[in-house]
């Protein structure tokens, strides 16, 4: 029989901790971590809103303070984009070796989720782009439960709408829900529907149009030298010319600022060594606890 101490750790649920960017909380977390953590919740039925974050990401959350303070109530917020991870690296020597981008999150998650025994929900993109990628997604991952799909309309819900979408998407037990309508949009959707929405909802962006084969990802040489914003710049010019003039101008000015402040640099590093090492010693702590709890109980 389980003591309330042991059945406190098991009921314990911690996402990854985050250090602030530009105001913006960010999660300095690896696939492995970012992805056992989401299913671990889903499988646990706790709800939760994850998203992931590239270079125009953060620059519309940092300039929007309204935006902002959404975004600081998620759950877990994923380097997306190389440039991203690079700041976090270097503003407060997170040591991250990789980024976690929505498309590759979106094929581990659905891995584990077919592991574990956990359906997802998808909610976005356009009809054909959503039906093509549950389709996709069930042949790459036979044992996979696609609980439902949707393209949601091109415009606000109505109240009643909006209420069908939160019972079907509950009703059909899905454990994670991808949400796939572009950045801010599906922050805001995620956001307003946390404790609507009973699965972990996670924000993939395009990962919808690459999954269904109707967007091509950038080559894997561009991926990890942060140039992906540049092959997608060649492949929509007229579209995506502006944002990312705009937004990464923004955001080499506040990363050239921050970098400039050295001393206060310093002070994130030696913030989050300390608690790296208070997070490694209170789980070094517990993992005594637990083992002097079995023995006890052996003992007896």
């Amino acid at each position: 029989m389980q003591t309330s101490t042991e059945q406190q750790l098991d009921n314990e649920f911690v996402w990854p901790r985050k250090v602030d960017l530009f105001g913006v909380n960010y999660s300095p977390t690896s696939y492995r971590e970012a992805a056992e953590s989401i299913v671990s919740a889903a499988v646990r039925g706790i709800p939760g809103i994850v998203s992931c974050h590239a270079v125009h990401a953060l620059v519309t959350a940092s300039c929007d303070p309204e935006l902002r303070v959404m975004i600081n109530a998620f759950d877990m917020v994923t380097p997306d984009g190389q440039p991203v991870r690079w700041a976090m690296n270097s503003l407060h020597g997170t040591n991250l070796a990789e980024r976690v981008c929505g498309p590759e999150l979106t094929l581990r998650l659905c891995d584990r989720a077919a592991a574990a025994g956990v359906p997802i929900y998808l909610y976005g993109g356009s009809p054909d782009v959503v039906e093509s990628l549950q389709t996709n997604l069930c042949s790459r991952f036979p044992g996979l439960t696609v609980a439902g799909y949707e393209s949601p309309p091109y415009r606000a819900l109505t109240p009643e709408e909006d209420q069908e979408v939160c019972e079907r998407i509950n009703a059909s037990g899905a454990g994670i829900v991808f949400i796939g309508l572009g950045c801010p949009k599906q922050d805001i959707f995620a956001y307003e529907h946390r404790d609507r929405i009973r699965g972990v909802q996670v924000c993939v962006g395009a990962a919808f149009d690459f999954h269904a084969g109707t967007l091509a990802m950038a080559p894997q040489w561009m991926q990890r030298s942060g140039l992906e914003w540049l092959f997608r710049l060649i492949k929509e010019p007229r579209r995506l010319w502006r944002r990312y003039l705009v937004t990464n101008s923004i955001y080499l000015k506040k990363v050239s600022m921050a970098l400039l402040n050295r001393r206060q640099v310093r002070k994130q590093h030696r913030q989050w060594n300390g608690q790296t090492r208070n997070a490694q010693s209170v789980s070094a702590e517990r993992s005594c606890d637990t083992s002097d709890t079995a023995n006890r109980a052996t003992t007896r």
